[in-house]
């Protein structure tokens, strides 16, 4: 019995080492003639890479005609804009406009998910809505594998405020890492990168997340400033924090530092 145990392991290990990054780049594609669905107003734009890839980015809008600034959204690691999209309400009624894309590979995105490629998207799409818009406040907020997206941009702009929901540490510190003997080939590192960090710092994390646990999180924490703030939300979980009064009174308050 327990050399079956053991081969079974040994078999399950290979087999994630092999296709890590399909367990990482949970992407779901979607064809380029859909029309996206949601009640509130959006503009649909697409950026053209270094290289001939192209982006899907969609621009919603704030309640007000007035917007107080834009958050540059990054979303976590599965499926695409359809269902990220419905996330930007949380930041449009409170009078921001929201700008998210999808990573390579993802939604109507062409090319193929590296974190490398993650990293340099970012930092064009950035550049692009400068050029594009403007706006009093900008806002980078990351969510889960996006948090690394969005920390790893603060370091190379400048922006007014950095917010991270449900963040790791690195990816290694997330809990399917836990049990396999290798590090991924991947490590979308906050850790790494916090520290270069110059403006305002807002980390939200649930007590009981299982995808991301609050240990790996709360291993960022002293890498803050004193003005920066961690925020953990008891019983939240990682993909249920904007059902909890306590998500919207945080997230309302962080965007008006």
């Amino acid at each position: 019995m327990g050399l079956a145990i053991l081969s079974i392991y040994v078999i399950v290990t290979l087999l994630i080492y092999i296709f890590q990054e399909r367990l990482i780049f949970q992407s779901v594609k979607l064809p380029e003639n859909y029309q996206f669905d949601f009640a509130i107003p959006f503009d649909e734009y697409f950026i053209q890479t270094n290289n001939n890839e192209q982006l899907s980015v969609l621009l919603f809008k704030a309640e007000n005609k007035s917007p107080s600034g834009l958050v540059v959204y990054f979303h976590g690691n599965a499926d695409n804009l359809q269902r990220w999209g419905k996330y930007a309400a949380d930041f449009t009624k409170l009078g921001y406009d929201v700008l998210m894309t999808d990573y390579r590979g993802y939604g109507k995105s062409s090319g193929t998910p590296i974190e490398e490629a993650l990293y340099e998207d970012a930092e064009l799409i950035w550049a692009w809505a400068k050029t594009k818009f403007d706006y009093p406040k900008w806002i980078l907020y990351g969510r889960s594998l996006g948090a690394a997206v969005a920390t790893h941009l603060a370091t190379q702009t400048n922006p007014d405020l950095l917010g991270l929901e449900t963040p790791f540490d690195d990816l290694n510190g997330a809990t399917a890492t836990r049990l396999i003997p290798f590090k991924l080939k991947y490590k979308f590192s906050n850790k790494d990168q916090l520290p270069k960090v110059k403006c305002k710092i807002f980390i939200m994390h649930g007590t009981r997340d299982w995808i991301v646990p609050l240990s790996s999180a709360l291993r960022l924490k002293p890498l803050l400033k004193k003005e920066d703030q961690f925020i953990v939300i008891s019983k939240g979980g990682h993909k249920n924090l904007r059902k909890f009064e306590l998500y919207h009174e945080k997230l309302k308050t962080f965007l008006s530092w």
